[in-house]
């Protein structure tokens, strides 16, 4: 009997250290930019703040150029994730219903572009853009975004493509619809679960990218927000209240998207479930 409460019981306890150990880093930064700067210089760590201010948030948010930073970085991660969903979808569809030559290739060649690291490419993208005279613009870091998420959002797709039963499109086919009205009535609505952690992992990904903006947007206008954040340590010296304030903003749309698409991908696995 004491073995059997131990082995319910350890696994339980494991997933709750883990947790700790994860969830802590990100309640230090919140709590810390809710601290008083007395509480953040205290030489005794203070865990809890003791009169919660604001004062940190308006700080980083009166810093220069805010409100046009958050504007480029949600323009350029949408349009860079709307842009591979698009691309994505036919992609996915053709390589796991159809059969052509080179597809395995097709899939390997994905593969290795998920796996190599882009920053080797970096001074190859700078020649590029600058010859063709687009630094300073949105529009090339969201060409590249949208290519930096593409092998995943294809090989992801692919897969909940193929796991949806060809017998659903044949059957919608036979009904009248056409290929192209088949794969929008049938299949795509059973490819909720997998158009969430795609779009997930494309935002997460566009929204935290540095070394690319870094190297083609030297305009201040044209920067995105992680720029911002890198530069609080020089703009306020050693406010820490005000650095962990931003980086507080920074990770605010990440937190809600993964909570608003984690409910719609429980709600669309449910729905395919009571369908079926």
């Amino acid at each position: 009997m004491k073995r059997s409460v131990a082995g319910r019981l350890w696994p339980g306890a494991t997933a709750v250290i883990l947790f700790g150990v994860f969830a802590f880093p990100v309640y230090w930064m919140f709590s810390t930019a809710f601290k008083p700067t007395s509480d953040i210089v205290s030489e005794d760590p203070v865990w809890f703040p003791t009169d919660a201010t604001w004062e940190h948030f308006r700080t980083a948010m009166d810093a220069s150029h805010f409100w046009t930073l958050v504007g480029n970085s949600f323009t350029v991660t949408v349009s860079a994730v709307g842009l591979s969903l698009a691309i994505a979808l036919l992609a996915s569809f053709a390589l796991a219903r159809m059969r052509f030559k080179g597809r395995r290739g097709f899939v390997v060649v994905f593969m290795i572009a998920q796996m190599a690291p882009w920053e080797v490419m970096t001074i190859a993208i700078y020649m590029i853009v600058r010859d063709g005279e687009m630094l300073n613009s949105l529009v090339p870091m969201t060409l590249f975004y949208t290519v930096m998420v593409l092998p995943f959002t294809v090989l992801t797709l692919r897969t909940f493509v193929a796991a949806v039963p060809r017998e659903l499109e044949e059957s919608a086919m036979v009904d009248g619809c056409t290929r192209p009205q088949a794969f929008l009535k049938v299949i795509f609505p059973l490819l909720a679960p997998g158009l969430m952690a795609t779009s997930l992992f494309g935002f997460i990904t566009a929204w935290n990218e540095f070394p690319l903006v870094l190297i083609l947007n030297k305009d201040a206008e044209a920067q995105t927000l992680p720029l911002w954040l890198s530069s609080f340590q020089t703009v306020f010296g050693d406010d820490w209240g005000a650095t962990m304030a931003a980086a507080s903003l920074f990770a605010v749309p990440i937190l809600l998207l993964f909570l608003f698409l984690q409910r719609k991908a429980v709600g669309g696995l449910t729905s395919g479930a009571v369908k079926g």
